[in-house]
């Protein structure tokens, strides 16, 4: 067997040894003639290229429905990297992805065309006279990911070199079910495939270099983790906002709606990453192990209205002014049938039944067509005892709050109190910024950029486990049911360009919490 780090006699590594270890590898990407890939994927793949972190021996076959030359693949490929890169195309760098790169059509039921695909790669095998890891990117939608996992199980592709540093890998594109349900029954049809090890349940948000940057800046600074707990936070809030209405994507938007689309997922990762235990090492499963024992201390939601006590609230919105424009309310959009009662936003109150977090809520949120885009988490610190700055109008002493804003303009802002400058004693609010754009240059790596490296070297960390996916739907999966059932009843509305609507300002009254403005 050739040893991994062995320098490739392929073109396309002379001279390039920054790759992190990633074995010989061919990337089959399913869906390959769909929008992810285009603007995502195959940039992300060329990027990787730029910067010498792809494997010696590289290939790429997409994969789709579609009937398609190999040149003709390529050449929608050159647009998406003309289109969609973060960086300018570096013809000698694409050209040299681009000639390992072909086509195979095909339908995702069709055991023929897999055997077809495991023909190909074998092929690659033989000429290169080593072994190379296959990597699956599911990038299709949800109703095909079973046929595709099945038959790379009936090919043989899932079982190629297992327990092997070149065991095939198999990266499945959320959502992962939608309810708890389907979670359960997806995981299992994963499972009669691939070994857990195998598999890369991909979110995108855990890729976001502020997301990565979380655990270094509460356990590789002294000064946050001895006040992160319940003896000094009032309160966490985590907000994932968009100002964008659903478009085009009215008819798919309301099969989903916000809890199912961005708090399910993107936001409970959120949670899970500020409230986790330290690990015991950086080891991914030690990660996500914490990650797990967070969602699975949250108690159980009260889902009666917000003025009796609940704990959640669903919204949707109406006509209203985003940007200076006038916009059409959610039931105008296109697409939304007249029974819909799908929300555009939710809200949760959660409650960490552990040692650390017992008595603090956490509040998240997200919506469509809001003030405007912004994804951050926000840690409230208890207010400092009203004994020396607490008299008249002259002292506006706030909270501590440190915000760590994953998008746009990532970074990380402290709110201290400080003194005005003049003669007498008087205090306001200040911030403390630090931004990556001005520390580290703009040009930060894609999300995906670092998440298809990790899947191909085998660093699990940033993708979530089965049993995450579960705890997660089992705390969402009741509230899904509650609202089914009510119909509307119980939905409120919200102006387009606001930050919600007033009951879930009243949701943190009870507490005399009120949310921050985003951004």
């Amino acid at each position: 067997m050739t040893e991994l780090n062995e320098a490739s006699r392929h073109p396309f590594l002379e001279g390039l040894s920054k790759h992190r270890g990633a074995p010989p590898t061919v990337m089959v990407i399913f869906g390959a003639s769909g929008d992810l890939a285009a603007r995502k994927l195959i940039p992300a793949i060329f990027n990787l290229g730029i910067d010498n972190l792809l494997p010696g021996e590289f290939h790429l076959i997409g994969y789709g429905r579609r009937e398609m030359s190999d040149e003709a693949f390529r050449g929608d490929m050159d647009a998406a990297i003309e289109s969609h890169s973060r960086r300018p195309l570096d013809p000698a760098i694409w050209e040299r992805v681009r000639e390992g790169m072909s086509y195979q059509p095909g339908g995702y039921d069709d055991l023929q065309v897999f055997e077809i695909l495991a023909e190909r790669i074998a092929k690659i095998e033989s000429e290169l006279g080593r072994e190379v890891q296959r990597l699956f990117y599911i990038s299709t939608p949800p109703s095909v990911f079973e046929p595709i996992i099945e038959n790379l199980g009936r090919s043989g592709l899932a079982k190629a070199h297992l327990h092997t540093p070149f065991a095939s890998k198999v990266i499945v594109e959320k959502p992962f079910g939608h309810d708890l349900e389907s979670a359960r029954a997806l995981n299992a049809s994963i499972q009669e495939v691939f070994e857990e090890s195998q598999v890369y349940r991909i979110d995108h948000y855990l890729g976001k270099e502020t997301v990565q940057d979380l655990l270094v800046q509460r356990f590789a600074n002294s000064i946050f983790e001895p006040m992160w707990n319940r003896e000094y936070v009032n309160n966490v809030q985590i907000t994932v906002a968009e100002s964008l209405g659903v478009g085009s994507r009215g008819g798919y938007y309301d099969t989903s709606g916000a809890l199912r689309d961005m708090i399910q997922n993107h936001t409970m990762q959120l949670l899970a990453l500020t409230a986790m235990e330290p690990p015991v090492s950086l080891d991914p499963e030690s990660i996500r192990d914490e990650k797990v024992k967070v969602l699975k201390a949250i108690q159980p939601l009260n889902l009666t209205a917000p003025g009796q006590g609940g704990d959640v609230v669903r919204a949707r919105y109406t006509k209203g002014i985003v940007n200076g424009d006038p916009v059409a309310g959610y039931m105008e959009e296109s697409g939304i049938p007249a029974d819909s009662n799908t929300e555009t936003y939710a809200a949760l109150r959660l409650s960490i039944n552990n040692w650390r977090w017992k008595g603090v809520p956490f509040y998240i949120r997200s919506g469509k067509r809001m003030a405007r885009r912004a994804s951050e988490i926000a840690v409230q610190f208890k207010r400092p005892p009203g004994i020396l700055f607490s008299e008249g109008d002259k002292f506006n002493v706030a909270p501590n709050t440190m915000v760590i804003r994953i998008q746009p303009d990532e970074g990380v802002t402290l709110v201290l109190n400080s003194k005005v400058p003049g003669l007498e004693t008087r205090t306001q609010p200040v911030k403390m910024h630090f931004r990556y754009a001005a520390t580290y240059g703009s040009n930060t790596p894609e999300a995906y950029e670092r998440l298809i490296l990790d899947a191909m070297v085998g660093d699990g960390t940033l993708f979530i486990r089965g049993d995450e996916t579960e705890a997660s739907w089992k705390l969402i999966t009741p509230i899904l049911e509650h609202w089914q059932a009510s119909g509307t009843k119980g939905m409120e509305d919200y102006a387009a360009g606001s930050w919600g609507p007033a009951a879930s300002d009243a949701m943190l009254a009870v507490a005399d919490n009120t949310w921050r403005n985003a951004g």
